[in-house]
């Protein structure tokens, strides 16, 4: 089993960065592609950013593209997600999840093709 625990989630106001991080155990990361996740009060959960098991290929939801970045540490076992320029529309739970590499090209973007995911960390964005 692979286990992920996001970290570094907090309240913070517009226009301020955070990092998140996604610390994964039990199995490497090196043979799965991440995606971070986000879920707001009464909604769906949403994706944000996903990389490639080499880390050769990011993807980025739009309301996010240019304001966050996505990264990997296959040697640390852990993913990150920068993020700047926070609006209060960031505000949400943030989760990290892992799919089986072959199946990322399909489902890189789609929370049901994930086969592992953590608990979440809260964000909230303050006007």
């Amino acid at each position: 089993q692979l286990r992920l625990v996001e970290s570094g989630g907090g309240l913070i106001q517009a226009g301020d960065s955070l990092r998140l991080s996604c610390a994964a155990s039990g199995r490497a990361i090196k043979d799965y592609g991440m995606g971070w996740f986000r879920q707001a009060p009464g909604k769906e959960r949403d994706f944000v950013a996903a990389i490639s098991y080499t880390g050769g290929h990011t993807a980025y939801a739009d309301s996010v593209k240019g304001r966050f970045t996505i990264s990997r540490d296959n040697a640390e076992n852990t993913v990150y997600l920068a993020m700047t320029r926070l609006k209060p529309e960031d505000t949400a739970s943030y989760y990290c999840a892992a799919i089986f590499a072959p199946n990322y090209s399909t489902g890189y973007n789609r929370p049901p093709a994930y086969n592992y995911w953590g608990q979440g960390t809260q964000v909230t964005v303050s006007a």
